[in-house]
């Protein structure tokens, strides 16, 4: 994994994945998804003896975007989605937030296009438009760690659900397919919930395959 250490915290009320991912180079730190409990999230990265320059959202379902923008005043870092989820992000309805409990919206300060390449805490990160359990849902591929962040596109042995406002079981389908067949089968697969895996198990494994 070279550089990378890598923190999850599960998180919320229905256990997400949030991912500290620390360059032991620089000790500079990403935070991915942070579902909720700001504090606990900045007591590990404490812990972690971090440096946080950024947040990476793969969706904007609220059990992945919570604690944004706590993180984001507390440390004044940027935070960064694919560029077509920023009507859920901002929208309470599409984000689930106001049929779950409390309403919630934030935004993100950079929106990325489709296989955007990008420098963040001294990786180099690729993110990937892969619609389905949300329009805008992306992947975060880190070519030189050998790894994917891959958010509620693809679970150990699953997928998201697809049946959210803005799903698509069609676009779903197709970035699973593109997935699978453009990154290597030896890279570690860490998703937004449950267990990590790799894409050379989901090739052979993966029902949805």
């Amino acid at each position: 994994m070279g550089k990378a250490i890598i923190k999850n915290m599960v998180l919320g009320p229905v256990g997400t994945n949030c991912i500290l991912i620390k360059n032991s180079d620089t000790g500079e730190m990403l935070i991915v998804d942070p579902a909720d409990q700001a504090g606990e999230i900045a007591k590990a990265v404490t812990l972690l003896d971090g440096n946080p320059v950024g947040i990476l959202l793969t969706h904007g379902h609220f059990d992945h975007i919570c604690a944004v923008d706590d993180l984001r005043d507390l440390y004044e870092i940027p935070v960064f989605a694919c560029k077509q989820e920023k009507d859920v992000l901002e929208d309470s309805m599409l984000n689930l937030s106001a049929s779950w409990d409390t309403p919630y919206s934030t935004h993100a300060d950079r929106l990325l296009e489709d296989e955007e390449e990008f420098t963040l805490a001294g990786f180099a990160i690729r993110m990937m438009h892969t619609p389905g359990h949300t329009h805008g849902s992306c992947c975060y591929y880190f070519p030189e760690e050998g790894f994917l962040l891959s958010g509620d596109t693809l679970f150990a042995g699953s997928v998201g659900r697809m049946d959210f406002p803005t799903s698509s079981a069609r676009d779903m389908k197709e970035s699973l397919q593109r997935l699978l067949s453009s990154l290597p089968e030896d890279t570690a697969v860490y998703p937004g919930h449950e267990s990590s895996t790799t894409i050379g198990y989901e090739k052979r494994y993966n029902p949805f395959a």
